[in-house]
């Protein structure tokens, strides 16, 4: 049984970084700090950089519903953001490792799901 094919746009699709400083001097916000990354991957973001994760989520309700979910995972203390962008912008990311620039990742022209 198949049904319609669809099409995701590029600026429908969204990426959703979170960003995080959080405090390490002491061993339950060092354990803290390791729970909430835990809780960042086991919710299906990859580490872009230490503190950077991202994660490609399909619109605006599900930006909200990510929110949502990472607000009742906050630790105690330190600095969290949360930026969204679509996916064309993100594709405009310019990345240096190494001192040298990196090739964009291209993420495939069209999504189907059935």
């Amino acid at each position: 049984m198949s049904g319609p094919a669809t099409y995701l746009s590029g600026y429908r699709l969204m990426w959703i970084l979170v960003m995080f400083d959080l405090p390490t001097s002491t061993k339950p916000q060092r354990k803290a700090a390791g729970d909430f990354r835990h809780f960042l991957l086991d919710e299906g973001f990859e580490r872009s950089q230490f503190s950077i994760y991202a994660r490609l989520i399909n619109g605006k309700e599900a930006f909200e519903a990510r929110i949502r979910r990472i607000e009742h995972a906050l630790p105690a203390h330190g600095d969290v953001q949360i930026l969204s962008m679509t996916d064309r912008q993100y594709r405009d990311v310019v990345h240096f490792s190494d001192q040298g620039r990196r090739r964009t990742s291209q993420n495939p022209s069209q999504l189907v799901l059935f």
